[in-house]
């Protein structure tokens, strides 16, 4: 992955506060997908990454400052991902700079979003009274973090995964024990995650298990939860699977990418630590 040394990520960087969509930097997807043996054109998931963005400011056509919240919806049939430092910097690039109102905000994110990630983009601004009423992320399903588990593998190792005895079933589960390390900086993202399958019953001490051992590992936020998809349905064979990470905010960004061989993305929903 030699282009992630080309990213603005661990690298100190200029905050421009005029808008300079030249800021943003893509990442294609099919590096990291090549080592799951995924081909282009023939993923075994759809979905969506949410993004949900915290610092966003421009000026109004008279000098004043407007704050909002935006959400950005990035299909996971992009050929890139938006590195995140990037979209930040990009992000406060408006803080400067007059815009007629929020419609010609989002269009100009929309824009030059849909141009970096090579797919259509779709922007929501909130005000911060909207987004006060937001209602939080409800988990459903068992709750695998209360398992008295012992626990000495740190490393990724998706042997845990198994099926126990029974008939098919449907059935959630549900942690928030969720960590990796970024693939440039080597810092740790925290997040929770939702699986949701039909099939033979998954062995929740083994999900458990299999779920710490990603916790030294290397990977973007949707690169991770392409990889429990993966792992999880190679593994256990459901025949229906989606998974769902709601990554903590970090430089004012959260991540949440959905990834499902079925049904439509959930409504996006903060968690309390986001």
């Amino acid at each position: 992955m030699n282009h992630l040394n080309e990213t603005p990520l661990g690298k100190t960087s200029e905050y421009v506060d005029q808008y300079t969509p030249s800021l943003l930097f893509p990442v294609p997807r099919q590096a990291a997908r090549e080592t799951l043996a995924l081909e282009p054109g023939a993923l075994p998931f759809h979905g969506v990454d949410v993004w949900n963005a915290y610092e966003l400011s421009w000026l109004n056509g008279k000098g004043k400052p407007v704050v909002a919240m935006a959400e950005l919806t990035v299909p996971c049939t992009s050929p890139n991902i938006i590195e995140s430092k990037s979209l930040k910097l990009y992000l406060n690039s408006c803080a400067n700079t007059r815009f007629a109102g929020p419609q010609e905000v989002r269009a100009a994110l929309e824009q030059e979003l849909t141009r970096v990630a090579g797919a259509p983009v779709a922007v929501r601004l909130f005000d911060l009274q909207e987004a006060a009423r937001l209602p939080l992320w409800q988990e459903q399903g068992l709750l695998v973090d209360t398992l008295d588990v012992a626990i000495e593998d740190f490393q990724y190792n998706a042997d845990w995964l198994s099926c126990e005895q029974g008939g098919e079933q449907s059935a959630v589960l549900v942690s928030h024990l969720l960590r990796s390390r970024c693939p440039v900086t080597d810092q740790p993202d925290w997040g929770s995650v939702q699986v949701c399958y039909t099939g033979a019953p998954i062995d929740p001490a083994g999900f458990l298990r299999y779920l710490v051992s990603l916790r030294n590992h290397q990977g973007f936020h949707e690169q991770v939860i392409e990889r429990l998809f993966v792992d999880i349905q190679r593994r256990c064979a459901p025949r229906h699977l989606s998974v769902y990470g709601r990554f903590t905010r970090r430089g004012g960004l959260d991540i949440n990418p959905f990834r499902c061989d079925r049904e439509e993305a959930p409504a996006n929903r903060r968690t309390v630590r986001q």
